[in-house]
């Protein structure tokens, strides 16, 4: 491993921890030439399907695109990046149980959305506003009626929301 101080290639691991759900190992190592000490991740290399785009186009699953997607929903919500990571490891896991070579982008927004929905219900609303691509006020509010009145819509809480900056009528 390369050493980010000199860029001699030479290190030698000093610790190795495997994470909570051990499908990450934690390594600290230390350069010969220098004597900097780093931390390195290292995970299993899993192959995943190539996502179909909504405009056709393909590009190779990006693990990171989910989190930092999750991440900037729950900003300042009570959601932890453990909670975070957590969720996108298993949509992750999701993916890869169907042993497909592509999968639509619009399947993966399903299951982040599904996903943020268990996590922090205003960090989904905030999701689903952008993923949604809603023209007005009055689209996302059907929409979010729609999903709390289907009884079989992400498990949505029975609740009677009611949004006073809309008066009812107009549209």
């Amino acid at each position: 491993m390369k050493c980010p101080y000199c860029s001699i290639p030479e290190t030698k691991v000093i610790d190795s921890r495997l994470n909570q759900t051990a499908d990450m190992t934690r390594r600290r190592r230390e350069c010969l030439e220098c004597g900097g000490r780093f931390t390195t991740y290292e995970r299993i290399e899993e192959v995943m399907p190539n996502v179909i785009k909504k405009d056709g186009r393909r590009e190779a699953f990006s693990r990171d695109k989910i989190f930092t997607g999750m991440q900037k929903s729950c900003q300042k919500r009570p959601v932890t990046t453990g909670q975070i990571e957590s969720a996108v490891t298993q949509i992750e896991k999701t993916i890869q149980s169907y042993g497909l070579k592509e999968i639509p982008s619009n399947s993966i927004g399903e299951m982040l959305m599904s996903a943020l929905h268990k996590l922090d219900k205003v960090a989904y609303v905030r999701f689903a506003s952008v993923y949604r691509e809603f023209r007005d006020v009055e689209e996302f509010v059907a929409d979010l009626n729609q999903h709390l009145s289907n009884p079989g819509s992400f498990e949505a809480e029975r609740a009677n929301l009611s949004f006073p900056f809309i008066n009812e009528g107009e549209t």
